[in-house]
C-alpha cells in the first residue's frame, strides 16, 4: 500500500495572531488562527502545523489557549510547538489537544528530551524540527535555533541522524534560504536527508507553484509538504494543488 503525500499549511502564530515573513523576517498579520484552521481543513488539508514562533526567544510557554481554540475547531492531525522545554510543556500541548509535538531549540540544548518524550508519548507524537541554513564557509547545511536567530555548530543531516537515533517519528526539516521566498523547496537538502534516514520527512520553505510541490515530492521524495504564503495569501487553492499533484501520478488525498 502506497502512503499517501501529505499537504500542510503551517500557522505561524504571534501575540494569538497568524503571521508570516521570509528568511524568518519581516511578520505580517495574517489572521485569526481558528478561521485560518478551519478554512484548511475545509480545503483539504491533510494535516496542520502550528508554531508559536516567539515563545523560545521571549522565555515562555506555547500559547496553550490558542492550541485548545484550534484543536477544537479542526479535526485533522495538528502539530504544535514553539518554547516546549520540558516534559511538562510537551503534556500541555497533548492535553489540549494537538495530536503531535516538534522540539526545535530545546532538543539541541537536550538531545535528551526527544527520548524521553518518545518513551511517554509514543515515536509518532514527537516531530523533530530542525531549521537549516546552507553554509557557505563550512561546506554544510547549518542547524539554527531560536526562531532561526541562533546559529549553531550542528551540521543539519548529522543533527538529523541523531533525531532519529533519539526516536523522532518524523522530521520537520525548513530551508531558512529557501523560506518565504517562493523560489521552489531545496531538494537538494532533502536529498541529502534521504539519502541518510529513514523517518519520514516533511518540507518546508520555498513554495511557490504548484511545480514547486511536485518537484519536492518527485525528486525530494519527501513524505509531506508544509507551506504558509501561498495558502495564506490565496495565491494557490488546496483542491486545485491536489488535482495537479494527483494528474503528476503522486499519490494524494483528494
Amino acid at each position: 500500500m502506497t502512503l499517501t503525500k501529505r499537504i500542510i499549511p503551517a500557522l505561524d502564530v504571534k501575540n494569538g495572531r497568524v503571521v508570516k515573513g521570509i528568511q524568518f523576517k519581516q511578520l505580517q498579520d495574517i489572521g485569526d488562527p481558528v478561521a485560518s484552521a478551519t478554512a484548511y481543513q475545509d480545503a483539504g488539508a491533510d494535516e496542520l502545523v502550528f508554531l508559536d514562533i516567539s515563545a523560545t526567544q521571549e522565555g515562555r510557554a506555547t500559547m496553550i489557549e490558542v492550541i485548545e481554540r484550534v484543536s477544537a475547531a479542526v479535526f485533522i492531525p495538528l502539530t504544535a510547538g514553539g518554547g516546549v522545554t520540558d516534559l511538562a510543556s510537551m503534556k500541555a500541548i497533548i492535553q489540549a489537544g494537538a495530536d503531535k509535538v516538534f522540539l526545535n531549540s530545546a532538543a539541541v540544548d537536550n538531545p535528551a528530551l526527544i527520548t524521553a518524550g518518545a518513551a511517554l508519548y509514543g515515536s509518532q507524537a514527537i516531530v523533530g524540527a530542525i531549521d537549516a541554513k546552507w553554509d557557505d564557509v563550512a561546506k554544510m547545511y547549518r542547524v539554527y535555533t531560536a526562531g532561526g536567530m541562533r546559529p549553531t555548530a550542528l551540521n543539519a543531516l548529522d543533527w538529523a541522524e541523531t533525531m532519529a537515533a533519539r526516536g523522532v517519528g518524523e522530521l520537520l526539516v525548513t530551508s531558512m534560504s529557501a523560506d518565504g521566498t517562493k523560489k521552489g523547496y531545496d531538494i537538494a537538502l532533502y536529498q541529502a536527508l534521504q539519502a541518510r534516514l529513514k523517518v519520514p520527512i516533511i518540507a518546508s520553505g520555498g513554495a511557490g507553484s504548484q511545480q514547486d510541490f511536485t518537484a519536492v515530492f518527485q525528486d525530494g521524495a519527501v513524505d509531506g509538504a508544509l507551506a504558509a504564503s501561498v495558502f495564506h495569501y490565496g495565491e494557490m487553492r488546496l483542491p486545485e494543488l491536489k488535482m495537479h499533484l494527483y494528474e503528476k501520478g503522486i499519490p494524494i488525498r483528494l
